[in-house]
């Protein structure tokens, strides 16, 4: 069974040398829909290794920014680039897991099976894949009847398959009980410490200090702040990041 209780997620416990992945260079990216800007000149670098935590308050672009660091949307402006390619070639080295579960109508296993096949992975991955997440026991059962936290383990599980350089989470753990929460990110945290880069949007503070290794404030379609976790929950320097921190409504 899997065991949620033991999150070994403390960064100085993380694997020293991790193995090279995928590291981005976003410049100048523009995201207009008629004449509303959703993002705003955004610049950003992230390293191969580590987990980036996306924040910011409700309508600040975060998850349009993840899903053009993905490929799923062209930016109006600017250039996106994963290690020198554009994203759309670099989208077999990257999977995506949405905030509602996106599973087929078959059972568990199949769900899993699905992948492996269309990918020409190992099928006997599957049973580890399952035992992972902490599923195995359900892996004949129909995947519509799984709870939610079930559910987005299978969708993680999935996305694992693939053997993503780049996890890709937008607000995976929203409306979760806690327990289901923990278990998830033990699997984000697993996937990290193997050297898997993991770009996570969140709305959860609490969230953002047990996985973070940098933060990437967004405000009104641009980047406030782009700081290490700690010195970002230390002292942030932007101060709608401040108020966001604290709890204060921000606009």
């Amino acid at each position: 069974m899997f065991d949620a209780a033991a999150m070994g997620s403390d960064p100085s416990s993380r694997t020293a040398s991790l193995p090279a992945g995928l590291d981005l260079v976003m410049r100048e990216i523009g995201l207009r829909f008629d004449n509303v800007t959703a993002l705003d000149g955004v610049s950003l670098d992230l390293g191969a290794t580590g987990c980036t935590v996306i924040m910011g308050p409700n309508g600040a672009g975060k998850s349009l920014l993840l899903k053009v660091m993905h490929g799923l949307i062209t930016p109006s402006s600017g250039t996106v680039l994963w290690a020198g390619v554009h994203p759309k070639d670099a989208m077999s080295r990257q999977a995506l897991v949405f905030q509602k579960p996106v599973l087929l109508r078959r059972s568990v296993a199949a769900n899993i099976d699905f992948v492996l096949k269309a990918r020409d992975k190992n099928m006997a991955r599957r049973d580890e894949l399952l035992d992972h997440v902490g599923l195995r026991h359900k892996a004949n059962q129909p995947a519509r009847l799984l709870s939610g936290g079930e559910a987005q383990r299978l969708a993680l599980a999935r996305a694992l398959a693939t053997d993503p350089e780049v996890l890709f989470l937008d607000e995976p753990t929203a409306s979760l009980d806690p327990a289901s929460v923990l278990a998830i990110e033990k699997i984000v945290a697993d996937a990290r410490d193997r050297g898997v880069r993991v770009v996570l949007v969140t709305h959860d503070v609490g969230q953002a200090r047990r996985m973070a290794d940098d933060v990437v404030f967004l405000h009104r379609g641009r980047i406030g702040e782009h700081s290490p976790a700690a010195a970002f929950f230390r002292e942030p320097r932007c101060a709608a990041a401040r108020d966001y921190i604290d709890g204060r409504i921000v606009i």
